[in-house]
């Protein structure tokens, strides 16, 4: 889930980059507002579209996760010093992070982001109801008394009584636009959007687009049937104070004025500009090269609320999540299938260097010296277990005594089995060199195996190996 919201807030971003770069400027007012509505769904529906065809297929090595290794030693230091606990930080970082956590927050913003918007509908009823209320051809309209506040909202247009005629007339006419062209129901999606994802700062941006818009469209339109030179006196005659309600179209809004005058006095864009729109293709295709090629398996349904309570790590929610997938399914596709074949279930429960489940099921995987004429499932834990065994005895533990290095290590080795059996392309990644040195050292002492088989033929196979280096003062 957490990969999916980074995909929509990136794809919405470069979107506002693109409008607000080469699209903004332009006077193709109804492009550009669809342009605006579009880009945001656009963005909901990307991470969902896979396209084989740009898929890069298979390769020949298989990535098998080994189950972490623990090994545990012990420092020569002198403590001078009682040890003194007031508390664990990473637990505080723990809680902070856990699933739980982001969830409950999640619905709390909701329920604030709802409140507001039913708070922002109480002012505006309650607005209807102190005005009196006549009806204008297709709409109605609300004078309020006391007031020189101009909006509308929906197919009603509420007018301050204390406004003169001829700016009644004005603003008659740009606000009928509003009505005619469903203005508020782009401002009412964007504020849907608000409540869902309240912490996604775009929305918020995509909202002020597109009122200013709105505001370009009803000038442009307005302007036509009156004179220019009353039509600006209007708009710059004074300061009106309007209700900060962010989905009414309101006339009088004091920070677009100027940006609606520059836009009133700008000569319409040639068409030839339109190609600008062109853009979007090479930007979505972009964005379908990196769905499409992107390793992250994410069932249609996701966690349940119930493993996000229960604190589960994301990779065993994704775990279950793609196996409550399959079981709706009931079937998988070749690819599908092949795709499978890379994962490496392997689930340590007890905290042992013991493991209950399978490797990722290749045909056969490699087979460790003495493991021969065994069972496929035995074959498997042979190999784990004397990985792990060789591991342990040839680690030199000293090595933290000489680096001064206490407390939990971890060090992330990758390796590979070669189509001929020998341990290759030793990486390792640790908290210090002298850790890594002695993990390549320790891997590329592993003696050379049978090599694994898919679809009868020897293939390379990689594997990832955590190693836990506890060193205990």
């Amino acid at each position: 889930m957490l990969h999916y919201i980074i995909q929509i807030l990136a794809f919405q971003l470069l979107f506002l980059i693109v409008y607000d770069v080469f699209l903004k400027k332009e006077t193709f007012f109804n492009w550009n507002r669809v342009y605006l509505l579009a880009t945001p769904i656009l963005s909901f529906i990307l991470p969902f579209i896979k396209i084989h065809a740009i898929q890069e297929n298979i390769p020949e090595e298989y990535i098998i996760q080994l189950p972490e290794l623990l090994i545990s030693g012990s420092t020569t230091k002198e403590i001078l010093l009682p040890e003194i606990v007031l508390g664990s930080p990473q637990s505080f970082f723990t809680f902070l992070t856990a699933p739980v956590v982001w969830q409950y927050s999640w619905y709390l913003g909701v329920v604030i982001s709802a409140l507001l918007f039913v708070y922002k509908i109480f002012t505006i009823i309650k607005l209807k109801r102190t005005g009196t209320k006549t009806r204008v051809h297709n709409f109605n309209l609300v004078s309020l008394p006391n007031t020189n506040t101009a909006f509308s909202f929906f197919n009603t247009i509420f007018l301050g009584a204390t406004l003169s005629e001829t700016k009644k007339t004005n603003i008659l006419l740009h606000e009928k636009v509003h009505v005619k062209e469903y203005h508020s129901l782009d401002l009412i999606f964007f504020e849907l959007l608000r409540i869902t994802m309240w912490f996604n700062p775009l929305v918020y941006v995509y909202q002020k687009r597109v009122a200013m818009l709105q505001e370009y469209i009803a000038d442009a339109k307005a302007i036509s049937e009156v004179n220019k030179k009353e039509y600006y006196q209007d708009l710059l005659s004074q300061i009106f104070q309007t209700d900060k309600i962010s989905f009414i179209n309101t006339f009088f809004n004091h920070s677009l004025i100027k940006n609606r005058i520059v836009m009133l006095r700008k000569s319409k864009s040639k068409k030839i500009f339109q190609l600008k729109y062109l853009l979007l293709v090479p930007v979505v295709s972009i964005m379908l090269v990196y769905t499409s090629c992107t390793q992250e398996i994410e069932a249609q349904n996701g966690p349940s609320s119930k493993d996000l309570a229960e604190g589960k790590s994301p990779l065993m929610q994704k775990i279950e999540a793609v196996k409550h997938q399959i079981e709706i399914q009931g079937n998988v596709t070749p690819e599908e299938e092949k795709a499978l074949k890379v994962l490496a279930l392997l689930v340590n429960n007890d905290g042992s260097n013991k493991t209950e489940l399978p490797f990722a099921k290749i045909e056969k995987v490699p087979v460790y010296p003495g493991c021969e004429n065994q069972s496929s499932e035995e074959t498997k834990k042979c190999f784990m277990n004397n990985i792990q065994q060789a591991v342990l005895k040839e680690f030199n533990i000293t090595v933290a005594d000489k680096h001064n290095l206490s407390g939990k290590q971890k060090i992330y080795v990758r390796f590979k089995i070669d189509n001929t059996g020998k341990i290759g392309s030793v990486q390792a990644r640790g908290p210090h060199q002298a850790l890594e040195e002695e993990a390549i050292r320790v891997v590329k002492s592993l003696p050379k195996m049978t090599p694994g088989q898919q679809d009868g033929v020897n293939v390379g196979v990689l594997f990832s190996l955590p190693i836990v280096f506890e060193i205990k003062e």
